[in-house]
């Protein structure tokens, strides 16, 4: 008589023969009763078991079918924390170790504060006052290899808000918090000065953005093990858009008014030129009377441009040439 969970070579392999099993299994048979008892259970050893017995008939082998499923999980430790406030000078919050296994009576439990052991080996375990950075976490005696995840306050929370631009009256901004906590954190966002709160969870929308939006906001985490805040200061640009277009205005307004000053200059000099060609051109050339009106005169100098017969101006110097009047003066118009 004898246990197995594989077969190999069309035979059972017994359970006392398998290396997975070596020195981890007894049998317990008498009376027609065959009990397995396996020590230092695994996860491996997750398996149907089956039965076999063999009799000196011809023939005689039987085994039982189905045989009995046998599933092994580590324990599963889950804290569950509950809070009392009795009044706001007393207040209590309860750890409990739970398991999804059902553990032997006499059972005992191990719980560690920021990695230490405490003294306490009950499955409960009361606080009167801890740290909001303190982590907790249980094991049961003898399977420290399986603790629970750790439990702990809110951790500093991160803001932030989308589109993160400026922000244009009218347009949709979106805050977001977020917070590393267990258990989860709760999430709850308030205006400063302001008592009610104006949203709850991790993300708070305005559909649309108006001045008296403008302002500070915070964001409060919470579970059972304590809070975190942390501010955002989110303000409006005011008329965004047309701060934009007056800019664009100006630019333009700049490339316009450029334009006269530059032609200006320019026919000063012209006019200046013209002075100093009329000069040296030994009086032989006919020229505008000084007493002519302004007017006049610069629409001659926009009109015509005189050089001397030996020297000429060199933003011109690429003009075609006239012919030569008497007197020995060129004349380009």
């Amino acid at each position: 008589m004898f246990w197995f969970t594989t077969v190999k070579d069309n035979e059972p392999v017994d359970l006392k023969t398998d290396p997975e099993y070596s020195g981890r299994v007894q049998y317990q048979c008498e009376n027609n009763d065959c009990t397995l008892r396996i020590s230092d259970l695994r996860e491996s050893d997750s398996a149907e078991y089956k039965f076999m017995l063999i009799t000196n008939d011809p023939g005689g082998k039987y085994t039982g079918s189905p045989g009995v499923t046998l599933t092994v999980t580590d324990p599963q430790l889950q804290v569950h924390v509950r809070r009392s406030t009795v009044n706001s000078y007393s207040n209590w919050t309860e750890l409990t170790c739970h398991n999804n296994c059902q553990l032997p009576d006499q059972s005992s439990y191990i719980w560690y504060r920021n990695g230490h052991k405490l003294s306490s080996d009950e499955q409960y375990l009361q606080l009167n006052t801890f740290d909001s950075a303190d982590r907790f976490y249980c094991a049961v005696k003898g399977y420290e290899i399986f603790p629970s995840p750790t439990v702990y306050a809110p951790k500093l929370p991160s803001v932030s808000v989308s589109p993160s631009a400026e922000i244009v009256e009218g347009s949709s901004v979106t805050l977001t918090c977020s917070s590393d906590a267990n258990p989860a954190a709760n999430y709850t966002w308030y205006k400063e000065d302001e008592n009610l709160p104006k949203a709850f969870g991790q993300n708070f929308t305005v559909t649309k953005f108006r001045p008296e939006h403008s302002g500070r906001y915070y964001c409060e985490t919470q579970n059972k093990l304590g809070r975190h805040n942390s501010t955002l200061q989110q303000t409006i640009v005011p008329g965004a858009k047309k701060i934009k277009a007056a800019g664009v205005t100006a630019a333009v307004l700049l490339s316009v008014t450029s334009l006269p000053v530059f032609l200006w200059i320019r026919k000063k000099r012209n006019s200046k030129e013209s002075s100093k060609t009329e000069g040296r051109a030994d009086n032989k050339e006919q020229c505008v009377s000084d007493q002519e009106e302004p007017q006049k005169q610069d629409d001659l100098q926009y009109a015509s441009i005189h050089f001397s017969k030996n020297q000429a101006d060199p933003l011109y110097s690429n003009s075609s040439s006239a012919p030569q009047t008497p007197g020995g003066t060129e004349s380009y118009t």
